[in-house]
């Protein structure tokens, strides 16, 4: 019992000792430093296409877009099945400076590429197109290994889902980073020459229009530019230029999935296209060029003439003046006698587009000729067409007419301050650039601003106007209402050509500046032919008005129909084969390159800047296959016209605009003539036939020597002589151009006919010299040319010298001979670009031109000042020629 007790006692004890233990530890504070285990809190889920799209519009098509109605912002859904594929970007300038050929729906940029998706990024990269490997050949495996990708554009997506990815592009659009609008000064101007854009505000940029359809998605953006210190104010089109806004369209395309075989090019035969080089081809020509052209497909490929299966269709735009829409009409559809050529009826189809019209004729589903008005117009009309990068269909096109060059408006007025001889490069002053220029081109003709040089317009009004002065000068004892007539069949013939020049661009062809020399000077006027061939080869060239001096004999101002070189080009480019046949077909066609009347050079031939080309039969503004004759006629009728523009153009109540006008056009005339006879003198003519064809001429024959000496002497005759200009000296008190404002503040408004004719003979003086001209003349020396250049600068010296020797030197020659002995000094002192025979007779022509003045006399003290003036410079040359 005992021992019971005392272990109930000791249980008791032990249960008290924990309790008090319990008690003390809770009375103690809690251990703050004890790790407690981190609650993860739960992941927020991410951001979906819907929860990024919430606010903003959708907007289905070839690419789906999303624009924020709050902020305006854009974003683009990327299909998975998008990614890697091929696409065509094409750009289109929708409105902005003319001047920076910004204009309203110019075609711009064309290029091919693809989306990837990285990692995190959605990345936008340009395809390299520029290269072929056949698949057959091992190299192909590593084929663009060294062509560097080029990104454009890349950012995060911001949310994806299992179709695709959504990304924010206003970094895309309102950027330059597609087509960047902004031009860079060329190197050697002054600061504000020129004007130009100042800075991208991406914050004042905007989109005008979005849209997407299922074959090509449009955005249509106004990128502001900023400028806070414009030294350039630009023209009165530029309304603040601290703030200049462009409008500009993007548009992505589908490539079409087609059974469309590119065909191939030729140099004898002219069309835009691509150059592809061919990196596993060994052959001395390892090309796979390709030629622009439409899809064209026979309804009944059995049939030798079919209607196509989707015609070319080109709508009139609403803006056409209404009477001229029928006149556009007829010349489109002119166009078909060429396509009947190559096996298709009605190809071309030409509609007008009504008032009440639900389309956009910026859509690029539809080919719109319209018509603008622009106060300083970069170009008189324009023909582009954009193509796929990899086979060349063309895919649209728009042809665009500016008001005044359609209605033959004089725009050009060169005789105020001087005229353009301020703005002449001549090629002594540096010859070295000089060849530099004419090695790299003076007009640069790419595939992708070819269509920007195109003047045409500019060209054909100028000549349209001189038409228009022939007929009111030369048509004088005609009736009023006879004249009316004329002058309307004459503008009918002008737009039919304007418009089927500017189609034929977009339908592929290129200039054909050769298709001039057709006919004789004694055919043009006989519509018995030129209204069954054309007066001439094509209507891709730059002809000068046919204009007869004889009116009881006056024949066609302009070749209304597709000439024999446009029918064969078409016949080439459209011509339907099988891909057995194709090789075969186009040989055949090709083979009848040497036909007269076939007869292609395009502007990489042509001469129209000085020291160009070669061939002088390749060039604008000249008619007929005898330049001699021809010229020798134009020249015989500005003279003529000359003393009577006053009588037909001082009219009661008006100014003497008109009348400076109708001047300055005819010596611009002068200026053409004497441009396109220069040539001849060291030229030499090409044939691009292929071995085994039928030609009785070398790939190079020089002119003959007794054609360059008829030229220049022609030349010598209504150029360079002392009486050249005296049928204009009548007029000179009254060219007054009519004041406006203070359009004459800074300058004097007297006109200044020594700087007008001075601009003439060196603009001839500048082709003739030109050290490419004369290294040529040395050059075909050894193959056929008996012209050596110092029997040329023999020649023109005493053209320049020998006729008032013995009498006074008046104003015009006396700044001519000045400047001839200026050029010679230059070439015998020029470090580079003239080479040795012709810096030696450079020098002969000196010391010749000293020994002549030796013998000169005269009593007039302003001559004798001026022959001293020669000696001095001619003693200065020939001393520091001894020197060295």
């Amino acid at each position: 019992m005992k021992k019971h007790l005392w272990l109930i006692p000791a249980a008791a004890l032990f249960a008290f000792s924990a309790n008090a233990q319990e008690t003390k530890k809770a009375d103690k504070p809690a251990d703050t430093t004890k790790k407690v285990a981190p609650t993860t809190p739960p992941t927020p889920p991410k951001a979906t296409v819907a929860d990024k799209t919430k606010s903003s519009k959708k907007i289905d098509g070839l690419f789906t877009l999303y624009k924020d109605t709050v902020t305006g912002s854009l974003q683009l859904y990327v299909k998975k099945d998008q990614l890697g594929k091929d696409f065509i970007y094409q750009s289109f300038s929708m409105g902005g400076p003319t001047r920076l050929f910004l204009n309203q729906n110019m075609i711009r940029s064309t290029k091919l590429f693809h989306i990837k998706q990285m990692d995190d990024k959605v990345e936008f990269l340009e395809k390299n197109t520029a290269f072929y490997y056949d698949p057959a050949n091992p190299v192909s495996k590593a084929a663009n290994v060294d062509v560097s990708d080029a990104v454009f554009f890349a950012d995060k997506f911001s949310a994806k889902d299992d179709g695709g990815y959504l990304i924010a592009v206003d970094g895309l659009f309102l950027s330059d980073k597609l087509d960047p609008v902004k031009p860079t000064t060329p190197p050697g101007l002054p600061p504000g020459a020129m004007f130009n854009l100042g800075s991208l505000n991406a914050a004042k940029s905007k989109y005008q229009a979005v849209k997407s359809f299922n074959g090509n998605t449009d955005v249509v953006v106004d990128l502001a530019y900023d400028n806070p210190m414009p030294l350039n104010g630009g023209g009165k089109d530029i309304t603040d230029a601290r703030y200049v806004r462009v409008k500009m369209q993007h548009s992505f395309l589908e490539v079409p999935q087609n059974d469309f075989r590119p065909r191939k090019d030729d140099p004898r035969v002219g069309y835009f296209g691509a150059e592809v080089d061919n990196l596993t081809s060994v052959g001395a020509t390892p090309y796979k060029d390709f030629i622009s052209r439409w899809d064209l497909k026979k309804k009944n490929p059995n049939a030798k003439l079919s209607e196509p299966v989707e015609p070319i269709v080109f709508w009139i735009e609403n803006t056409t003046p209404l009477e001229y829409r029928s006149i556009i009409k007829e010349a489109g559809e002119k166009w078909n006698e060429a396509f009947e050529k190559a096996g298709f009826k009605n190809a071309v189809v030409m509609k007008q587009m009504p008032d009440n019209a639900t389309w956009d004729p910026s859509d690029i589903s539809y080919n719109v000729i319209r018509w603008v008005s622009s106060a300083y117009p970069s170009y008189g009309a324009i023909g582009p067409s954009f193509y796929n990068p990899l086979t060349g269909q063309i895919l649209g096109a728009d042809i665009t007419v500016e008001w005044k060059s359609g209605a033959g408006t004089a725009v050009q007025d060169e005789l105020y301050n001087g005229g353009p001889s301020m703005a002449l490069n001549l090629p002594w002053e540096n010859p070295v650039q000089a060849v530099a220029e004419t090695q790299h081109g003076a007009h640069n003709h790419s595939d992708k601003n070819h269509l920007a040089f195109c003047s045409l317009a500019q060209e054909l009004s100028m000549q349209y106007q001189t038409g228009l002065a022939a007929i009111e000068v030369l048509d004088a004892n005609v009736s009023e209402a006879a004249r009316a007539a004329t002058v309307k069949e004459m503008h009918k013939q002008f737009l039919y050509y304007l418009i089927m020049h500017e189609m034929g661009h977009t339908l592929g062809l290129n200039h054909n500046m050769k298709a001039s020399q057709m006919l004789s000077p004694a055919q043009m006027n006989d519509k018995s032919l030129t209204r069954k061939i054309g007066l001439q080869g094509s209507v891709m060239d730059y002809p000068a008005i046919n204009v007869s001096s004889d009116r009881s004999k006056q024949g066609d101002y302009y070749t209304t129909k597709a000439g024999p070189y446009d029918l064969w080009a078409i016949e080439y480019g459209y011509t339907p084969f099988s891909e057995k046949e194709e090789e075969a077909g186009l040989n055949k066609i090709l083979s009848r390159s040497t036909d007269p009347q076939l007869a292609f050079g395009n502007d990489a031939d042509d001469m129209r800047s000085p020291g160009g080309g070669i061939d002088p039969r390749v060039n604008v503004n000249d008619q007929t296959n005898d330049m001699v004759v021809y010229g020798e006629d134009r020249f015989k009728l500005i003279n003529s016209m000359i003393p009577k523009l006053k009588d037909r153009f001082s009219k009661p109540n008006q100014s003497y605009q008109e009348l400076r006008i109708k001047y300055n056009q005819l010596n611009g005339q002068r200026a053409s003539m004497a441009a396109a006879l220069s040539r001849y003198i060291g030229g030499v003519y090409v044939d691009r036939s292929f071995v085994g064809q039928e030609t009785k001429t070398a790939p190079f024959t020089p002119v003959p020597e007794a054609y360059q000496k008829k030229a220049l002497a022609l030349l010598s005759t209504y150029v360079f002589s002392p009486n050249a200009f005296d049928a204009d000296k009548a007029l000179f008190p009254y060219l007054q151009i009519q004041r406006r404002g203070f359009g004459f503040f800074g300058a004097t408004e007297d006109i200044k006919p020594q700087s007008t004719f001075l601009s003439l003979q060196l603009g001839t003086l500048a082709q003739l010299l030109h050290p490419t001209t004369l290294s040529r003349i040395n050059n075909s020396g050894l193959y056929g040319n008996t012209y050596s250049v110092a029997s040329v600068m023999n020649d023109l010296t005493n053209d320049i010298f020998v006729a008032d020797l013995k009498g006074n030197v008046n104003l015009f020659r006396q700044n001519l001979q000045t400047e001839y002995v200026k050029a010679a000094a230059a070439i015998v002192a020029a470090p580079g670009g003239y080479d040795n025979a012709s810096k030696a007779a450079a020098l002969a022509t000196l010391v010749k031109i000293k020994s002549q003045l030796a013998t000169a006399t005269s009593t007039d003290e302003q001559t004798k000042a001026h022959r001293t003036a020669l000696t001095f410079l001619i003693d200065k040359a020939t001393s520091t020629s001894s020197a060295k």
